[in-house]
């Protein structure tokens, strides 16, 4: 097997779910054999959002021949990662450059959980909501976008409203009475906002 690992890792990080890598390409008789390609080992430590750890699952991406860069696509946004390269020959792996460590920075969140409308009364309605199960970052506010609908399925005036990160419910007051009322909600993180989830509800008719 080859005897020595690629030098000089270098780690690119383009966006929140993508990044390159380069390393310097190993002397050819260290190879000690017809030289196949790099194999990048790379692996998620953790969530920056969450510091759960969990089992770690190595990712393995091959590059043919010579080359001495890669991309890595599909990673996982405000995470920390750990990647390390290995050249290859007709009888197996060299040994493991050293562990380089690198983040990726915020995405935007996926959708809040669910969002629930309860408690009808004459004005108001209250709005309960989970969390999005993967905030790819530091969740700033949520969008709470609502209109009332009428009887013919036109859309009234659309009313927005932000509500802190930190809030999972709310009571919408000053409503009409007897009115059906479309609900867009979604999360946001410095990065932008999140795919929405929609809802309806209808305030009572009379106490």
């Amino acid at each position: 097997v080859p005897m020595v690992a690629p030098g000089n890792v270098q780690v690119h990080v383009i966006n929140s779910t993508l990044a390159k890598v380069h390393w310097d390409p190993v002397p050819l008789k260290t190879v000690r054999g017809h030289l196949q390609g790099y194999k990048v080992y790379y692996w998620k430590e953790q969530s920056l959002s969450r510091r759960s750890r969990r089992h770690v699952e190595k990712k393995i991406l091959t590059f043919r021949g010579n080359k001495t860069f890669g991309m890595l696509p599909g990673l996982e946004p405000y995470s920390s990662y750990k990647l390390n390269v290995r050249v290859v020959n007709g009888k197996g792996e060299g040994p493991a450059s050293p562990d380089k460590m690198f983040k990726t920075p915020e995405g935007v969140p996926s959708s809040p959980s669910f969002l629930k409308i309860t408690n009808p009364k004459l004005d108001s309605l209250t709005l309960e909501w989970g969390s999005p199960a993967h905030p790819n970052g530091v969740l700033t506010s949520y969008i709470l976008k609502f209109q009332p609908i009428n009887n013919t399925h036109e859309l009234g005036p659309l009313v927005e409203i932000r509500i802190p990160a930190n809030e999972s419910s709310l009571i919408l007051k000053n409503l009409n009475y007897s009115t059906r009322y479309k609900f867009y909600f979604n999360a946001q993180t410095s990065v932008g906002s999140g795919s929405q989830i929609t809802e309806e509800a209808v305030t009572i008719m009379d106490e």
